[in-house]
């Protein structure tokens, strides 16, 4: 117990005084927000990894997809690596970085608002993120308690209070240059925690092949009568695997505390280090958590899903393992979690002031005004996430939970196709995005509230979120080509930027041979 609760203490204070150490980083709101728009490729590709991978992927979803699917939810982790990671560096990076600053946009709303002149979707974009980003915040709570009531014994309301205040304290100090740094150290400890953890695990069963060997003699008839299901290459149920695949990969292309990352990022010649760093993050860490999740079946004689849900099957695995390692996963979970909902309480409270409060309510909002209302915004949605957390946890309300899984489909559905089509294609109209925003948001409040009317493919609020976004990348150019073009000068200016020539001295001119 002296050595888990030191190295909290540890853990606790080096995240303080790396918000204090980047005070000065944040008294502006570009400082505050984007970090200058001067942060390198190793802080970026951490704080874009770490952002992406919360506890609720770590306890939540690679016990439920492990226990699923078996060892074939390690293509989770893959189409992460591979399209959630990869593909949207190469794909939105550059372009993101390079139009973002041209056109001096801070948050995805305001590059709406922005890139198609209209702020009215700016507001309907702000409005969005703020009415999702609060549910998936005060999900990332959710992984904590088993984990903390596992190695400490502590109640799980004083968990979620302690993280949130010393959550607060970094990001409200140091802004976004606080987050990044603070997540490349959480990054740290996650790449090395979930090997240690993997070798661990594996070893109580006997190592790698005895693991596989288990795994392939478990037969559960209510999923698959198929012999070694759960060791086979696509496992008992491919095709709602690949609605997995899709949500939590492709997602990531339209959700604003994702995107952002690409806002802040030094330069080009970073884009490309940081799409290496970021890929090989995302394929030790989320490979890494749903290979573990895969095993879950191991330990069935452990474990009562009925009754204890989906949640305790990692903790559940990792219940035998020696106190340095538990100490070492509850600090990777709390890594995971503290840099989530940092990303995420600094994207929406910079939504809000910049996108809705600015211009708006109040007017003529100088730089510091801004960054203090933001500062203010941080405490209050980080109050409202934690009271979120703990009336569900002492009440069990399910509605909530419900919405947090909706969350991540309404975001991504309503932003993913808007956004990409706005960076590379210069007929794309309001009409289309605003057709993205309220079909993908729509769906996903149906599929909560009337789930048993819609087809059984798509009861799954992952396979509807997966469907939300796949119909906003065709919805997008269909109705942008049946609706009125956007104005060519104001379009010409916004791609302006992509061929701005740049001119490099040379020490001295070449000349052939004579």
């Amino acid at each position: 117990m002296i050595i888990k609760v030191l190295m909290l203490i540890v853990f606790f204070g080096v995240m303080i005084g790396v918000g204090l150490y980047c005070r000065k980083n944040a008294t502006d709101v570009g400082g505050f927000v984007l970090g200058g728009r001067n942060v390198g490729p190793w802080l970026t590709a951490f704080a874009y990894g770490t952002s992406y991978f919360s506890a609720v992927i770590f306890v939540g979803y690679a016990g439920q997809f492990g226990w699923k699917y078996g060892i074939a939810a390690t293509w989770v982790g893959i189409g992460n690596a591979l399209l959630g990671s990869l593909a949207a560096w190469a794909v939105l990076g550059r372009r993101t970085r390079i139009m973002t600053q041209h056109l001096d946009s801070a948050t995805m709303p305001d590059f709406f608002g922005k890139r198609f002149d209209s702020k009215g979707l700016k507001i309907g974009a702000s409005v969005i993120a703020f009415i999702f980003l609060i549910p998936y915040t005060a999900s990332l709570y959710n992984g904590l308690s088993r984990l903390f009531g596992m190695a400490f014994n502590m109640d799980y309301t004083v968990c979620i209070v302690v993280m949130a205040i010393l959550t607060g304290i970094y990001v409200i100090a140091g802004g976004y240059m606080a987050t990044a740094i603070n997540d490349f150290i959480q990054g740290i400890i996650m790449l090395i925690g979930i090997c240690a953890v993997i070798g661990a695990v594996l070893n109580s069963r006997g190592g790698l092949m005895s693991s596989l060997g288990g795994l392939a003699a478990i037969t559960d008839e209510s999923v698959s009568t198929i012999p070694g299901v759960f060791n086979s290459f696509l496992g008992p149920d491919p095709l709602n695997l690949f609605g997995v695949v899709i949500l939590t990969s492709l997602g990531t292309w339209g959700l604003p505390q994702m995107v952002q990352k690409f806002y802040a990022i030094k330069s080009e010649d970073s884009v490309k280090k940081g799409t290496i760093i970021s890929t090989f993050f995302a394929i030790v860490v989320a490979g890494g958590c749903y290979f573990l999740g895969g095993f879950g079946r191991l330990f069935s004689d452990q474990i009562d899903i009925a009754a204890d849900g989906y949640d305790s099957v990692v903790p559940t695995m990792l219940s035998n393992l020696p106190d340095i390692l538990i100490a070492i996963v509850v600090i990777l979970v709390l890594s995971a979690s503290m840099s989530t909902l940092s990303s995420l309480v600094l994207t929406s409270s910079s939504t809000i002031t910049i996108d809705l409060i600015k211009d708006n309510i109040v007017k003529d909002m100088d730089e510091k005004k801004q960054v203090f209302i933001m500062r203010v915004f941080v405490v209050i949605f980080i109050v409202i996430s934690a009271v979120i957390a703990i009336i569900q946890y002492k009440n069990g309300v399910t509605f909530i939970a419900q919405l947090m899984g909706v969350s991540w489909g309404a975001l991504a559905g309503a932003f993913l196709a808007p956004f990409m089509y706005g960076l590379y294609w210069k007929r794309t109209t309001k009409a289309a995005c605003w057709t993205s925003f309220i079909f993908a948001t729509v769906v996903m409040i149906l599929n909560m509230f009337i789930r048993s009317s819609f087809p059984a493919l798509l009861q799954s609020p992952i396979n509807a979120g997966a469907f939300t976004m796949i119909a906003g990348l065709i919805l997008v150019p269909l109705v942008s080509m049946f609706t009125p073009a956007p104005d060519k000068t104001r379009v010409e200016d916004a791609f302006k930027g992509y061929d701005e020539k740049v001119l490099v001295s040379k020490k001295r001119a070449l000349e052939d041979a004579e």
